[in-house]
Formats: structure tokens, C-alpha cells, sequence
């Protein structure tokens, strides 16, 4: 035995042996890897899976399920800092439904079910009301606990007591929320005055003011607080409209720049104004018909003809001229003759009356400021190697030329009912050197930039790797020298055998005559062909 034991342990020494360090790498990787395999698949396979019983419980909760499972011996993991049990796959369901004949988990609160199963001639009152109240609260919890984002809900109930006068006047009921949400959830208006609806419609005697609704952040969510959202949320529109304006015009400020001088010569900002007053009113206006004559169209006419003459005037020429006289009053004893003429016409016209509903729509371009930057270099260098600039000459007439460009976008871009509007002073151009881009100048080659150098240092480092290799690949084979090769290459030739020529038979001779009589003398060829011919 110890004898096999030996030659098996030689024979593995010699097979370890004769194998390259690069084989024996190997083959120990080899093992070890189906040893990780073999180990961790038992591992994997023999552990039991484990599956959710309950989730979202309270610690008291946690600790019945916990006591029950320790008394029968059953395996479990508690996780999610104690709200959430885990059991075996196998035992989940019956554990479910024999925890649930047992009452576990049981939350201490008090539900309408209650009433059914606790019903009793001694109740008194008070205590009636106090179960009441608790079982509202406890449905109100659960009926917010329902609702998506909401992990759970706490709601405390004060109803004012019931008097006995009709005229005395009692307290209002209020109800207090405070809700347990998930990590980064938020309501919206829309849901926040769903809630405030919920808890009104479901708690007598309660209105919309007597709600509070607080979250473990200490967050309330008022519905005064949809003012407040919505005037954020116009604020954001407000700004998100601006930049897009502002976007648009700039990019088409340096898309037409960028054309003129070049895509990396010019660099232009805009910044904008808006008025964002939506205005809503109601104009009536009355205008005449005829404007040149401002006049109407006549629609009626009245004519009155008066005149009266007779004694008993008073003297008008005297009329306040004595010392108990009335100034300018007619005195006298109406012995005089007077006459009274009265004409009046009396035209009604008609104008065009006009009422306007004007809804003015927001967003006008109130003021506009465009800025640009212009690199005031050359593509071409002077004899030192330097970037020659652009003279004083060059530049005004670059700046006459975007001035032009931006006067004219200015001009039609602002609203036309704001007067005074002067495009030079909301512009600027400036001059200057940009150092933030590669200052190379093209000297016939290719400018490629350096993650293609890289790539192409990466590909031709990877071309002498695997040349190398095949290099050494070939070397380590057994060399054939030019006598051997030439050598073989003779033997090959000497090996080949000749073709051998048959013996010559009575037909070979017979036909060799033939091919020497058709080719020396073909007439008696063609004879002999005959004679056979006709024979046949």
C-alpha cells in the first residue's frame, strides 16, 4: 500500500515538474476557482430563503411577534430597524394566518369592531364617547394610512360637548393630524386640499379652518399655504420664460456673429427684461362720427318760437338807479309797453360709442442688453512666431458692422409702446484676447487633438505587443537550417517515381503504323480508310 502511495506521490512530483510555471498557474487557479464555486453554491443552496411576514410595524408590535416566534422555536430576522420580520419561505402563510386566529400583532388602538365585540348593558355614557371618539381616530389613521406616500397616520379628535340650551353656543371640533411620510415624499396643492376635504367630510361638525396637518419634519400643509406654492411656482415660470428668451436671442446673436468673424472669435450674452403685468380692462369710448367737423349724426330737432308784446313793462332804463333801488333791477309803476321774443333749436346728436375688452397678454420685452467679446488676434503670426492683433482700423470696422447687427435685433425685438429707445446703450463690444482657447497655428499638418494621439499610441503599442508575441511563439519552435531544407527538398525530388512506358504490344505497333503512314503518305491513308468502310 505504501508502496502505490509513493509511485502515485513520484508521479504527481514528475507531472508537477515537467509542467511551466505558466501551466501550474493554472491549473492552482483552476482549483481554487472550482473550489469557490463548489463552496459557495453549497452555501447559497443549503441556506433557507427567507421572505417577508411584516413590514411597518410598531416596536410594540415588532416585540409580540417576536415573544410568539421565540416560543415556538421558529427561525426569523428582524430588520429595518425593527419594523419589518422575516421568516422561512415555507412557513410564512400558515405562520400569517395562525398569528392572525391568535390576534398578534395586536396595535392597542380601538376600530369599530369594537362596539361589536364588546357590546354591554353597563356603558355609561362617557365612557361610550370615549370609546366613540377613539375609534373614529383610529379609522381616521388608518383611512390616511391607505393613501400613497403615507406611512402612517396619528390623528387626535377634540369634539366639543353637546348643551342642553339651544341657545347657548358651543366650541367648534378641530382635528390634528400628524403624518409619518416616506423619505423625499411632498404633496402637491391639489393633494394637500384633497386631505383637508377627506378629514372634513369624515369628522362631524368640522370646517376646513379647525385642520391642522403636520408631518414628522414639523411641515404643515395649510390650505393657506396654496398662495404661498403657487406664488413660487409662477415665480419659477417667470424665470424658466426669461432664460428661454434669453437662451433664443443669444443663440441666434452668436450663431450670425459666429458666421461674420469665426465660431471661436466671438462670445455673446444677452440679458433681458420682461413685463409680466397681465392686465384685463374695459375701455367705452364715445367718438364723433364726422372727426374732421367732430360731429354727430343728428338724430332728433327741436324748433321753440316765442315772442309777446304789450303794456304794463316795467321801465328797464331806470333799473336800479335810486338810492333804495335794487342794482340793476327794473323799477317803476308798469305804465311802460314791452316786447318778449324767445327762439330755441335744440339738436340731439348721435356719436359712435364704442366699449373694448382689452385682455393685455404678458411677457413684453421690456429692455434688452446684449454683450459680445471679440478676440481681437489673428489667424497669421508675424516673423517672431507671435499672433499678430488686429489694428485700431480693423476693429471699428468689426464694431461698426455687430453694431449694425445689434441695433437691428434690439430694435425689433422690444416692444414697440415703450419710446426712447436708444440700441447704442444697450450693447457692448469688447476687444480682447482670448486665452482660454489653443493658440496653435495650422503649419500645414494635422491638428489632432490629444485623446487621438493617445489612441493612436494605444493601437501601436497593442500592434508590437502581439508581434512580439508571434515573435516568440516562433522561436521557441526547433529551427530548420537551408542544407536540411535543401536536402529535403532533393529527396522529394528523387523520391518522385518515373512514369513507365508500357511494352509494346501487336495493337501499339499496329497503331504506331498507322500514325506514320497518315502523316507520311495520307492518300493511302484515306484508301485504306475507304476499303475498310466498304467492307464493313
Amino acid at each position: 500500500m505504501k508502496e502505490k502511495l509513493q509511485q502515485f506521490k513520484e508521479t504527481i512530483e514528475n507531472f508537477w515538474r515537467q509542467r511551466s510555471k505558466k501551466q501550474q498557474g493554472l491549473i492552482i487557479s483552476s482549483v481554487v476557482l472550482f473550489l469557490i464555486i463548489v463552496i459557495g453554491g453549497t452555501i447559497f443552496f443549503s441556506r433557507t430563503p427567507m421572505v417577508q411576514l411584516y413590514s411597518g410595524l410598531s416596536a410594540e408590535e415588532a416585540g409580540q411577534v417576536k415573544v410568539e416566534l421565540d416560543t415556538r422555536g421558529i427561525e426569523h430576522e428582524v430588520r429595518d430597524g425593527g419594523t419589518t420580520i422575516y421568516v422561512p419561505k415555507g412557513q410564512a402563510e400558515g405562520l400569517l394566518v395562525e398569528l392572525a386566529a391568535q390576534g398578534i400583532p395586536d396595535s392597542g388602538q380601538i376600530d369599530y369592531g369594537f362596539f361589536s365585540a364588546n357590546t354591554s348593558w353597563g356603558v355609561t355614557d362617557n365612557e361610550f364617547g370615549m370609546i366613540k371618539l377613539d375609534a373614529m381616530q383610529s379609522e381616521l389613521g388608518n383611512l390616511l394610512s391607505g393613501f400613497s406616500g403615507i406611512n402612517q397616520a396619528n390623528v387626535m379628535i377634540n369634539l366639543p360637548e353637546e348643551s342642553v340650551f339651544i341657545t347657548e353656543q358651543t366650541d367648534s371640533t378641530s382635528v390634528a393630524i400628524n403624518l409619518t411620510l416616506e423619505p423625499g415624499h411632498q404633496f402637491n396643492n391639489e393633494q394637500v386640499r384633497a386631505l383637508h376635504h377627506l378629514v372634513e367630510k369624515a369628522v362631524p361638525n368640522l370646517t376646513t379652518d379647525n385642520i391642522v396637518i403636520m408631518d414628522q419634519y414639523f411641515n404643515y400643509y395649510n390650505l393657506d399655504n396654496e398662495n404661498i406654492n403657487s406664488t413660487s411656482d409662477v415665480f419659477a415660470q417667470q424665470q424658466s420664460i426669461k432664460k428661454e428668451i434669453e437662451r433664443d436671442l443669444q443663440q441666434r446673436v452668436q450663431q450670425m456673429l459666429s458666421v461674420m468673424i469665426g465660431p471661436e472669435k466671438v462670445i455673446a450674452t444677452v440679458t433681458a427684461d420682461l413685463d409680466f403685468t397681465q392686465e384685463n380692462r374695459v375701455e367705452q369710448l364715445v367718438e364723433p362720427v364726422d372727426e374732421e367737423a367732430m360731429k354727430g349724426i343728428p338724430i332728433s330737432l327741436e324748433t321753440i318760437r316765442e315772442s309777446y308784446e304789450g303794456e304794463g313793462a316795467l321801465d328797464e332804463a331806470a333799473a336800479g338807479t335810486g338810492e333804495e333801488d335794487v342794482t340793476e333791477y327794473p323799477v317803476g309803476d308798469g305804465s311802460g309797453v314791452g316786447e318778449y321774443e324767445l327762439e330755441q333749436d335744440t339738436i340731439n346728436y348721435e356719436f359712435n360709442r364704442i366699449q373694448r375688452e382689452i385682455s393685455e397678454s404678458p411677457y413684453r420685452l421690456r429692455d434688452l442688453g446684449i454683450q459680445v467679446a471679440v478676440d481681437n488676434t489673428k489667424v497669421t503670426t508675424d516673423e517672431e512666431g507671435n499672433l499678430e492683433l488686429l489694428s485700431a482700423e480693423e476693429q471699428q470696422q468689426v464694431q461698426a458692422s455687430v453694431q449694425s447687427i445689434l441695433d437691428s435685433i434690439i430694435a425689433t425685438s422690444i416692444d414697440g409702446n415703450i419710446a426712447d429707445i436708444n440700441p447704442a446703450e444697450k450693447t457692448s463690444i469688447v476687444f480682447q484676447t482670448f486665452n482660454g482657447i489653443s493658440r496653435e497655428t495650422d503649419e500645414g499638418g494635422f491638428n489632432l487633438p490629444i485623446w487621438a494621439y493617445v489612441a493612436i499610441g494605444v493601437v501601436l503599442l497593442a500592434l508590437i505587443a502581439v508581434i512580439v508575441i508571434l515573435l516568440l511563439r516562433k522561436s521557441k519552435q526547433s529551427p530548420v537550417s537551408e542544407e536540411e531544407m535543401y536536402m529535403s527538398e532533393a529527396d522529394r525530388v528523387t523520391e518522385i517515381p518515373g512514369i513507365e512506358e508500357p511494352e509494346d504490344t501487336e495493337s501499339s505497333i499496329k497503331r504506331k503504323q498507322l500514325e506514320k503512314m497518315a502523316t507520311e503518305k495520307p492518300d493511302d491513308f484515306a484508301k485504306l480508310l475507304r476499303s475498310w468502310i466498304s467492307e464493313d
